[in-house]
C-alpha cells in the first residue's frame, strides 16, 4: 500500500501498530513521534489503516497536504500526477528521500 506521497503505508509504525492491535507499539510510537515532532501525541493517538483508507486514519495523515491534493485530482497517488514532482513534493522528498524512489519507480511503470 503506497500512500499518496510515496510513503510506504505498510511500513509505518502506526498502521503495523493498528494492524497487529499493539498497544505497546503504540505507547512507543507516541513517545518517539513526540520529540520528534516537538509535540505531544498519545499512544490511542496511533490508530491507521493507510492513507488511502477513508476511516481509520492518523491525524497528521488526514490533514496530508499531498493526500488531499492527489484525492482533489482524482488520482491514486502523486506518481499520476501532470505536475510530478511538484515544489511541494521536491520539499518533501529532500526528507524521505524513498518515497520519491518509490514514485519514480511506479511511473516508470507507465
Amino acid at each position: 500500500m503506497i500512500a499518496y506521497c510515496g510513503i510506504k503505508c505498510t511500513e509505518c509504525p502506526a498502521y503495523i501498530a493498528t494492524i497487529n492491535n499493539d498497544d505497546a507499539k503504540r505507547k512507543e510510537v507516541a513517545k518517539e513521534w513526540s520529540e520528534m515532532f516537538n509535540t505531544k501525541i498519545k499512544p490511542e493517538d496511533i490508530n491507521c489503516k493507510g492513507c488511502l483508507n477513508e476511516e481509520v486514519l492518523f491525524a497528521h495523515c488526514d490533514e496530508c497536504y499531498y493526500r488531499s491534493c492527489a484525492k482533489e485530482k482524482g488520482i491514486r497517488n502523486c506518481a499520476y500526477c501532470s505536475d510530478f514532482p511538484c515544489k511541494e513534493l521536491s520539499s518533501f522528498f529532500a526528507q524521505v528521500p524513498e518515497a520519491k524512489e518509490t514514485l519514480e519507480n511506479i511511473r516508470k511503470r507507465f
